[in-house]
């Protein structure tokens, strides 16, 4: 299986880790041109030391190269159609990033093991919050950007068509995704701990993607009426207040309203922090030192890691979500199990895809080959026909030439298997032509 996975994720590093390796929305494409040009000139090195003897390589495919980037809050991964390129693909990953880390902050999955850590991610086995929903959204956007960038070929496509089948099933067949754990819904129980009642709270939600909006959702059925949607781009900010009878403001707004705020949260793309101490200093000030309870969902980190050590100031990032998903994890895990045994079932099945198909590829070349020799000959034989030579011997020299080119390759096959000594080959080659023990005999006794 033609796959390998490397990545950084929530269980091999810190945010203050993960946020290094995040690739921003604008780069993306970049990076995936990044990586095909880097598995294409590692192709060409394996060519040339092929071509020269050496074999650094197990095997040089002549497949296109593919790629595909996921990259959320919990982790960055990059997917590609070259398991032996994984320390490469590693090294090409600290260099866009411009990060040097430790092996132990990363991991690698090859073959059959890439396809099932991709169908635990699809399906939220390997999500903090066990099961949640977001992630199969996400991963399925980034397959559409790969393709929509052209990095998507047979390879890639196919396994992600069934992982995608195979996540969808677990979501149907397991209770994998009750009880809400998601982080947006993780970060309202956080908010609700702390107030008692969210009545009279000002919320600012900074951001207008899926995890804002979800917050948002939650936050209102937890009672919560008066929010404020900031974004980069106003039209965005105004679709997503409208839904929630919110009001909409700019980023570079914030400032001037972040006083009026108890609740922030923030989950943007930024690769820069939004919020430094500075403004959020201003503000409490400004509250006559009222708390304010902030929550950053982003990575990279939207609001300052100074800002936890103002007073009045109640800081909080995804990686503190923890405590608070784990609280309904453990009714989720009850379901794991049968969960695990969704995707093993998923993996043989592709396996078994993945031989009908090379078989199925196998056969039509084969058929066409044959065919190929049998319209030769048959165009021969037209041709004697049609300068006058004899029917009957047009037939016979049909007949003999089609047999010789028929048995030509198989003849040499069998010689050289006689000639090693390979009784496994020609048992299968008995097999594949038809021939018993005693119909051989028969024939010899007969000539």
């Amino acid at each position: 299986m033609q796959l390998v996975v490397i990545g950084i994720n929530h269980v091999t590093a810190s945010i203050e880790m993960r946020e290094k390796f995040a690739v921003a929305p604008e780069r993306h494409n970049d990076a995936l041109r990044g990586i095909i040009e880097t598995i294409e000139a590692l192709d060409k090195a394996a060519v040339s030391d092929s071509a020269a003897g050496v074999s650094n390589f197990a095997a040089i495919s002549t497949v296109p190269a593919e790629a595909i980037i996921l990259s959320t809050c919990n982790r960055t991964e990059v997917v590609a159609n070259r398991p032996q390129y994984a320390e490469q693909l590693l090294n090409w990953l600290r260099e866009f990033s411009n990060q040097q880390a430790g092996p132990e902050h990363f991991f690698v999955h090859q073959g059959e093991d890439a396809w099932r850590h991709l169908a635990r991610v699809a399906s939220g086995l390997d999500s903090l919050a066990l099961g949640e929903p977001q992630i199969f959204g996400q991963l399925k956007s980034a397959y559409a950007l790969a393709d929509a960038e052209g990095s998507i070929g047979s390879d890639l496509s196919s396994s992600f068509q069934y992982l995608f089948t195979v996540a969808k099933r677990v979501r149907h067949d397991t209770a994998i995704g009750e009880n809400p754990i998601s982080v947006a819904y993780a970060a309202v129980s956080l908010v609700k701990r702390i107030f008692a009642s969210l009545a009279e709270t000002r919320v600012l939600l900074i951001g207008a993607g899926e995890t804002v909006s979800l917050v948002a959702k939650h936050l209102r059925e937890a009672g919560a009426s008066k929010m404020t949607v900031a974004n980069r781009n106003l039209i965005n900010a105004t679709q997503l207040a409208e839904q929630f009878d919110a009001n909409a403001i700019l980023l570079a707004d914030i400032p001037e309203h972040l006083a009026e705020h108890d609740i922030v949260v923030s989950s943007t793309a930024s690769q820069l922090p939004l919020l430094g101490k500075g403004n959020v200093e201003s503000a409490i000030k400004q509250r006559k030192h009222k708390p304010m309870f902030m929550l950053d969902l982003a990575v990279p980190r939207d609001i300052e890691q100074q800002v936890a050590d103002l007073r009045d100031v109640y800081l909080y990032t995804v990686d503190d979500l923890r405590e608070v998903i784990d609280e309904n994890v453990q009714l989720r895990k009850q379901e794991l199990g049968r969960a695990e045994e969704l995707i093993d079932q998923g993996l043989q099945q592709f396996k078994q895809r993945i031989k009908q198909r090379s078989v199925s590829s196998l056969l039509v070349d084969y058929r066409k080959s044959m065919s190929g020799l049998a319209q030769q000959e048959l165009d021969k034989a037209k041709r004697q026909l049609d300068s006058g030579d004899n029917a009957k011997k047009a037939l016979e020299d049909l007949t003999r030439n089609l047999s010789r080119k028929l048995m030509h390759e198989p003849t040499l096959a069998i010689r050289e298997a006689a000639r090693s000594d390979d009784a496994v080959f020609l048992e299968t080659v008995e097999r594949l032509l038809g021939l018993t023990k005693r119909e051989r005999d028969s024939n010899r006794d007969d000539n």
